[in-house]
Order: structure tokens, then sequence, then C-alpha cells
């Protein structure tokens, strides 16, 4: 396809001037002026560039019921809502998180998505079979959708692993044979939190193949040496297997950037080595505030001793966490979305940078509205990490979450916004906590792609079909509570339009 063409000839050109990445020199440094004319005032309009799909309005889906607001020319349609009847004979779960998209049967995409369930243990919405379920009293989990583009309509869907916990986020396995999804919790038989006191262990990675079917439900097998800790997501390179991977323990406490070295990249479950990332010649840099876009730091990756340590709290003076930083490791704040693309590891802080969004944590940190990153290995032992996008306000971008790298080489940012500060939008009247899609190009120009104006339930898992036409994203809906009480409020979006007469 041109798109892959043009996004392949573009990383081409940027690698170039910047030794890698999504940002050339001279859209750097206009996007870091930019940022600092929207910082001085111009806060109140979400985009700081004039390069976009034009001005959004609300969009009816196929049901005629308005969920977003798009630009001219987009449509969608809405499927896999929580309380539907899937087509194994359960009930679709509450909490739509990550997902991907991949090449389904017959010409369908499937899409696998996750259910981040924070139910306390026996109260969970992941039905299927009870004896496959890893921890019987855990009820997350994944399910599968495939999708046929042509009718726009979804042709059958089932729960594809169950007995897990706080399914968050994920990522693309190696050759994109399967979907990674990851516990964002620690909870455990010897956690101090009763809510959190499961009879197994939690706070771990599993592997869901692409190829399994209805009534192929196994049970789920936790690749222990990934690490446990409070997992967000996960990015393979493709090239080598390595897996990269995000923490997000939530606010006030430590989070770190991994990788872990297989010694399989086809078999995770039979070890491999797990690292957090330095600066080098640093210890324990802080990433939160005073950084500069465009910025390039070398990195140092540090062994994690035990990667499978027991967590009595989710701070345990033994975590994954503590134990990389005190060889050196750099601190993140809440770290989230992780994505591969041509050689580039892309992810989110959610609430770092300088410009604060009011917030402040236990520790005293005063959160930000969020940064981009990106990192780029040049060697096994040697890579750089720059700073690609902080948003300076907002209006600009709030909380980013999930992300995805769009067809022609831009990215779209999921925002779940859980700042103190007032997000009032047009497009969500009555809305208090609105969240958006916000495209990010190529030049490093944000703007707003999508206002979910339905709830203000995040936006989550949003990925692109493998022929780039279609744009997958979820309604969140909530974490905790019954299918029931949660009926309708979450559901999965397929987006459609002239994707080529704008920057994604």
């Amino acid at each position: 396809m041109s798109q892959t063409v043009d996004r392949r000839t573009f990383l081409r050109r940027s690698a170039a001037a910047t030794g890698g990445g999504l940002l050339s020199a001279v859209a750097l440094e206009r996007l870091t002026n930019r940022q600092a004319s929207a910082a001085a005032g111009n806060q109140a309009k979400a985009s700081i560039a004039g390069e976009s799909y034009g001005p959004l309005s609300p969009k009816p889906d196929q049901r005629g019921e308005q969920v977003l607001s798009l630009p001219e020319g987009f449509s969608y349609v809405t499927f896999g809502h929580i309380g539907s009847q899937m087509s194994d004979g359960n009930r679709t779960p509450i909490a739509l998180d990550g997902m991907a998209a991949f090449a389904g049967p017959g010409g369908l995409v499937r899409l696998i998505r996750n259910h981040e369930d924070r139910n306390a243990p026996g109260a969970g919405t992941v039905g299927g079979e009870p004896r496959k379920k890893y921890d019987p009293k855990a009820g997350g989990g994944t399910t599968t959708l495939d999708y046929d583009p042509s009718t726009r309509q979804l042709r059958q869907d089932f729960v594809s692993l169950n007995g897990t916990a706080v399914n968050c986020a994920g990522g693309i396995g190696y050759k994109e044979r399967s979907w990674i999804t990851c516990e964002e919790t620690v909870a455990g038989p010897n956690h101090t939190n009763p809510a959190m006191r499961f009879p197994e262990r939690h706070g771990y990675c599993y592997e869901v193949p692409v190829e399994r079917g209805p009534g192929e439900l196994r049970r789920a097998r936790p690749i222990r040496a990934m690490g446990r800790f409070s997992h967000e997501a996960i990015a393979v390179d493709q090239r080598t297997g390595v897996v990269y991977l995000t923490e997000d323990p939530g606010t006030g406490q430590g989070a770190g950037f991994y990788r872990y070295l297989p010694d399989n990249p086809n078999r995770l479950r039979h070890g491999g080595k797990l690292q957090m990332l330095g600066i080098r010649g640093r210890s324990q840099v802080d990433t939160r505030k005073g950084q500069t876009v465009g910025d390039s730091m070398s990195v140092a990756w540090h062994d994690i001793d035990f990667p499978d340590p027991e967590y009595e709290t989710n701070n345990d003076p033994e975590s994954v966490f503590n134990q990389g930083y005190k060889k050196g490791g750099a601190l993140f704040n809440r770290l989230e979305g992780c994505w591969y693309d041509e050689g580039s590891i892309f992810f989110v802080s959610t609430s770092g940078g300088d410009a604060e969004n009011g917030d402040v944590n236990s520790d005293g940190y005063r959160e930000g509205f969020g940064q981009v990153w990106e990192f780029r290995a040049r060697t096994r032992n040697a890579g750089l990490l720059s700073l690609v996008f902080e948003s300076p306000s907002g209006g600009v971008l709030d909380s980013p979450d999930n992300l995805t790298v769009t067809p022609r080489g831009g990215l779209i940012l999921c925002e779940d916004d859980a700042s103190s500060d007032s997000d009032m939008n047009p497009q969500a009247p009555g809305i208090g906590d609105v969240n958006r899609l916000i495209g990010l190009t190529p030049d490093g120009d944000a703007f707003e792609f999508a206002v979910n104006r339905f709830n203000d339930a995040e936006l989550a898992g949003a990925c692109f079909s493998p022929d780039g036409t279609t744009l997958f994203v979820n309604i969140f809906g909530g974490s905790t509570g019954t299918i029931d009480s949660l009926a309708g409020q979450g559901m999965t979006c397929a987006i459609t339009g002239p994707w080529d007469q704008g920057p994604l």
C-alpha cells in the first residue's frame, strides 16, 4: 500500500535528521515554539497546529446514537457493547481496554480486547469455562471479536482468556502471532488489602494466540520471567523479539520502563532476562519534569535480579521497580500505552510534564498533562531515549493512555482524563471529564480527532485494521460493578473515512 511506503519514506528521512524517531529536527523546533505559545495563554483550543482533518461535529452510529464527534467525511459503527450476548453464550464483560487488530479468518478483522475488571475476588465479569481459569476468583481476561469490514458488522465474539485480573493494556506478540495481555495489579494471597487478596499471584503478562477460536479456551499461563508488577502495556520489536514493557503503579509511586530479553522469542515462558532502563552515566534520573522535546539521552540497562517477587503492598521494598531504581534506573510517572513501529518504541507518561494539572501526589510530585517518549535501539546494549511531545495544557492533551502508530507515521493518543483540571468541550455538552482521541502528526502537530460525547469514560485500545482503513477504539465503560449495572456504557467503535486527506 502507498500508506506503508509513505511511512517508511518518512521514517528514513527523520532517522537521517535525528538518529531515528517520529519528528524531524525542524519539526521539533516548530513544535517547541508552538508549545511555548500555547502554554502562554492559548489553551482553549485543542489544536496547536493547522494540520488536521477539520472541525468536528456529532455523528450517529448505525443505531442513531451520537457516541462520537468526528471530522467531516468520517463515520463509525458500534458493537460489542457491555452486556450484549456473545456468540459463545457469555455476556460481554465490563471495562473495555487495550486491544489490537489482526488478520482474521475469511477476510475478517480479528480483534482481541482486554477487560480491566477491578472487582473484588469472586465478583468479576469475564465468563467462560470455570475450569480454564488461571485464578478461580479472578474476573478479568480477554474477548475476541471477528469483524467484517465489508458489511461493517460483528460476525462472532467469545471469551479467549479468563481467570486473570485487571487486564489493562498489552501489545502485539512476536511475528504478530499473539496478543499479550497485561495485569495492572500485584494482587495475591499475601497482599495487605483484602480487596486484592486473590488465591493466585497476579501482576503478570499472558499470551493469547491469534488463532484461538471459539470453544478453544485454554488455562492462562503467566510469563513469570517478564516480571511481576503493575503492568500496563508491551511492545515487541518485530525484528529481534525483544519485549518492551511499561508500568503504572498509580499516583505517588515510581514507574519504570523495562525490556525482556527472551531466551527464545517464540517461547516467552521459557525464560529470559528482565532489565530496567536507566540513563548512561547518570543514576536515578527523574524524567517527570525538566525535559526538552527533541533531546536524546543514551540509555543503560539494569538487571532485575528477582523478577517475580512477593508483594504485601503495591510499593513493596523488594518490588521490581525498587530493585531497578536502587541500581540507578530512571523514574517516570505512570507509564501507559506502548507501541512498536519501524524500530521505534513509543510510550506515554500519562501525567509527566512541566505544565501542571493541579493534582499533587502523596510524594509531593505535581502532575503534568502528559508526555510522549520514544526509545530506539542502536545495538543490543545501546539506544536513545527522546521526548517526542509534552503537553502544554489540558486543551491540547490531557492524560494520554493507550496509543497507536497510524499507517502514515503519526500517533493517535487515547485520553483517560483523571485530573482535576476542568476540560469542558462543546462537542460533549454536560460532561465534566471529556475524553478524546488526539492525533499527533509526523511534524509534531497535536489536534482533536474524536470526542467521546456519550459519557465520561476513557477511550482505549485504539488500533488500525491490517489494511489501515479502519480505526477501532473502545469506550471503556467502568471497571467495577456488575454487567447489568454497566450494560451499554461501553462498546467498540469502528471508524472509517478519508484518512488520505489528512495527516494520519
